[in-house]
């Protein structure tokens, strides 16, 4: 057999394996929304839409909820929505992308552009003054609505947000630094899903790390929706997105001057609270932190959780 003949097989093979794991990705695809459906409503906004869904009374404070990178609304109603819905107007949302919320280019997974896309559906939806209430990258998106309208915002209740440039990309999210369109798309197409599946354990571990995976994570929590091309596009977008303008908005938070804090594990192994926690203080943020918690304490310590954004609320007028 010649080389060429060698290498023409080899092709074959690589082509093959590329189709199997493409139609094996549309299959995980369907499998996870048809275990993790639509739960709520979808608005339409300039650039695409937000899903969403509301709990407690129409009447109460309203409070808005936004999740991190390669989440979704289920971060928040896992536990935590029921430990609030009594006392206060939930609206819980899908970031622009993610869970069943869209968006129609790459652009606007940058931070100003999602703060305004979900502007305009609260705008739809008749939210004004609403507190915000962030986890992680949800919080970096929860601070460009606050700087975008502030007078509208009537406080930020952050959850281990993500606040200043990051040089370096966690290493449980290296996989998403892809900065070309084609290839980003190609690979949430054939080898990403296959990717996620076989490394869950591990990078779910190091985000919930230094306490186990929630029970029903997958399914209560959304996470099978992670086996999606879409999601793996828009994390990586998001992740782009967020390099590309974090900077310009981190010097602009001595413009802030509504009631707002943070809440962060001291245990974070994802976004650790001297780079991203304490040095808010210094623009007038309150900073608490749970000792021996990581990441993921909004699903696991709801009740915690729940405390730290009535305190943040109490203080609105």
């Amino acid at each position: 057999m010649t080389l060429l003949s060698i290498l023409l097989w080899i092709v074959v093979i690589l082509a093959a394996l590329l189709l199997v794991a493409h139609f094996w990705t549309r299959q995980k695809a369907s499998e996870a929304e048809r275990v993790v459906p639509r739960s709520g409503r979808v608005v339409e906004v300039n650039g695409g839409s937000i899903h969403y869904q509301t709990f407690g009374p129409e009447d109460g404070r309203p409070v808005v909820m936004i999740h991190g990178l390669s989440g979704q609304l289920q971060h928040c109603t896992y536990s935590l929505t029921a430990e609030l819905e009594g006392q206060y107007r939930l609206i819980v949302l899908d970031r622009p992308g993610c869970g069943y919320s869209t968006r129609n280019e790459t652009r606007l997974g940058e931070l100003p552009e999602q703060a305004r896309m979900i502007w305009d559906a609260l705008s739809k939806l008749g939210v004004n003054r609403p507190l915000l209430v962030g986890h992680s990258l949800g919080g970096a998106v929860s601070l460009a609505m606050a700087l975008q309208q502030p007078d509208n915002t009537a406080g930020l209740a952050l959850l281990c947000p993500a606040t200043a440039p990051q040089t370096e990309v966690p290493p449980m999210f290296k996989g998403l630094e892809v900065r070309t369109t084609w290839l980003r798309r190609f690979i949430g197409q054939t080898i990403a899903v296959p990717a996620a599946v076989a490394t869950r354990d591990k990078v779910l571990g190091a985000v919930f790390d230094p306490e186990p995976i929630s029970d029903e994570f997958m399914t209560r929590g959304g996470g099978q929706l992670g086996y999606r091309p879409v999601s793996f596009v828009t994390a990586s977008e998001d992740l782009l997105g967020y390099e590309a303008t974090m900077e310009a908005q981190a010097a602009r938070y001595d413009e802030l001057n509504m009631p707002r804090g943070l809440l962060f594990g001291d245990a974070d192994a994802v976004l650790h609270p001297d780079t991203h926690g304490r040095p808010m203080q210094k623009y007038g943020f309150v900073y608490e932190e749970l000792p021996g918690l990581g990441h993921m304490f909004p699903l696991t310590r709801p009740r915690e959780t729940a405390d730290f954004i009535r305190r943040i609320a109490a203080q609105v007028n």
